[in-house]
């Protein structure tokens, strides 16, 4: 399996080697034509010098004698280049190397066309070996001597100067590029593989983070440090946050399992007992009705309690709730409806009512049912744990953007350390209620999900005796 490192440096190395490449031979070509461009302009300087030196002594009457063939060699030797003077047929009349005579003298330029050339253009540039007069390739340039009272050609000076020097250079210079080219990569190699070694560790303790988290190791996090690059980092945090989410979902699973399970034991232990006696002749037959009663509402209970559980799961799922189930409706005559349908427990239990509503309809946009159970289970509650001739409280206010319900009852204040938990699934404030066979510890975490489900909060306070529950839900005209 290939590491990050391999991934990324092997592309990378390539890329590099191959701008390295690109700027040796750029670089390379511009230091050649800038050798030759100079190699050339040198050479020209001098060919006009001997031009103009060879015209001067032929208009002046004098042959190529002792005193030029001396200037000639002086020329050459000043300017390191070879000079060659041709008539205009292309004879060889005189080499710098050998003033008073040499090897060549007489040898002829067989094409006729590069004399011509050169008389035409005033000056012939090139490179090349010329075969019998030099062994080496060599710059040339060559330029025509005419008579300066009659203009007429007379000949040509051709000057050279070999390759090799120019050669030579670009070949110390590729050596040194292919050195320094070769360093550069051996020092990217350390450099990466020190680098990714640092970068690659976050990511080592991130995946044995996860090893750990999936084989049940549920405290497992990825320590942050402040050498980590800011990407690592956001990595690293939101590992740790998933992993949090996750332990806590998972406790939240198991509490939920055991919470059932403890709920559920009480009335199939009941409901089991009951039948086993009536079946066995335990319980006379004169009281089976009685208990039988007690199984049907056991029976009742458990179904409520499913019918909960569905109501939670199918809002989870919804995540928010569909535009198309909201609809327009008075959130003043929805709550006064709820209200009417617990007349019968407060006046068993001669409770005192307040009702604080605006004179004009209260509009809002949600979905009407849920809202209604929402106000249910609030009003429910409120029943339920106000003492006998305490005090119920119905209030609907109006906000810029929101209309707030409250609901409030007397009774026995709830501890500050329980508030932040009154919504959670199963959870009784008062643990002796266990033995309270009218709730399960739903209605309030179904109330928190409805209202969540519609983008609005709720929220719960008590002191001095009274507990106040206030939820929001969206004004519309």
């Amino acid at each position: 399996m290939r590491s990050t490192f391999s991934r990324t440096f092997f592309p990378a190395a390539l890329l590099l080697l191959i701008a390295l490449m690109l700027v040796g031979t750029s670089f390379q070509m511009l230091v050649r034509n800038y050798l030759t461009n100079q190699a050339f302009d040198s050479l020209e300087n001098d060919g006009k010098a001997i031009s103009s030196l060879a015209s001067a002594y032929y208009s002046e009457g004098h042959s190529f004698g002792r005193d030029f063939y001396l200037n000639l060699s002086i020329a050459s030797q000043v300017s390191d280049a070879d000079a060659v003077i041709f008539d205009i047929k292309g004879r060889l009349l005189l080499c710098s190397d050998a003033p008073y005579g040499c090897d060549h003298q007489g040898w002829v330029i067989e094409q006729d066309a590069y004399i011509h050339q050169v008389l035409e253009q005033g000056i012939a540039r090139h490179t090349g070996l010329f075969s019998g007069l030099y062994n080496d390739t060599r710059y040339v340039v060559s330029v025509p001597i005419t008579d300066l009272q009659t203009g007429e050609s007379l000949g040509i000076v051709m000057v050279s100067t070999p390759m090799r020097a120019t050669l030579d250079v670009l070949d110390r210079l590729s050596d040194i590029y292919i050195f320094v080219s070769l360093l550069s990569v051996a020092v990217a190699v350390i450099i990466m593989s020190i680098f990714a070694r640092h970068h690659s560790t976050p990511l080592r303790e991130m995946a044995r983070a996860a090893r750990a988290f999936g084989h049940g190791n549920l405290e497992a996090r990825v320590t942050v440090k402040p050498s980590y690059a800011q990407e690592v980092e956001e990595l690293a945090l939101a590992f740790n946050n998933m992993a949090s989410s996750l332990q806590k979902s998972e406790y939240q699973r198991q509490e939920f399992v055991a919470n059932v399970s403890h709920e559920l034991k009480t009335p199939m232990t009941t409901i089991g007992g009951y039948i086993d006696g009536i079946l066995d002749g335990t319980i006379p037959e004169e009281r089976s009705r009685h208990y039988m009663q007690i199984v049907s509402d056991e029976i009742k209970r458990l179904s409520r309690l499913v019918r909960s559980m569905l109501d939670i799961s199918q809002l989870q799922d919804q995540q928010g709730i569909p535009e198309e189930k909201m609809t327009r409706f008075d959130l003043e005559e929805c709550a006064g409806r709820t209200l009417i349908t617990f007349e019968q427990k407060i006046l068993g239990k001669n409770l005192s009512v307040e009702v604080d509503m605006p004179e004009h309809p209260v509009y809002i946009r949600a979905n009407q049912d849920y809202v209604t159970q929402v106000i249910y289970n609030l009003l429910d509650n409120a029943v339920k744990f106000c003492p006998d001739g305490g005090l119920l409280g119905l209030t609907i206010k109006e906000g810029p953007e929101k209309a707030y319900v409250t609901i409030a009852n007397e009774g026995e204040t709830i501890p500050p350390e329980e508030l932040p938990l009154v919504f959670d699934r199963f959870h009784k404030t008062d643990k002796s209620r266990s033995q309270n066979r009218d709730g399960w510890g739903l209605g309030l975490y179904i109330v928190k999900t409805i209202v969540c489900s519609h983008g609005e909060n709720i929220s719960v306070s008590s002191r001095d005796g009274k507990t106040e529950f206030t939820f929001t839900m969206p004004l519309v005209n």
